[in-house]
């Protein structure tokens, strides 16, 4: 997954419009470091990080806020 499409699913998933390049560039370079770290795909670590972050609007949505 290259940066624009990363950027495109953090969008959708809620990410402020204003922080997507940023923090898909981020997110990127995490989940290869997760991936290394963790011996898993990158696939698997940025599904992980991506639902962790999803998680956390979600809840800012609601009113839960971190």
């Amino acid at each position: 997954m290259d940066l624009h499409e990363l950027a495109a699913v953090m969008a959708a998933l809620g990410c402020p419009q204003h922080k997507v390049a940023g923090m898909a560039a981020q997110l990127d370079k995490r989940a290869r470091q997760l991936a290394e770290r963790k011996d898993r795909s990158y696939e698997e670590a940025l599904t992980h990080l991506l639902g962790l972050m999803r998680q956390g609007w979600a809840a800012k949505e609601n009113g839960g806020g971190l």
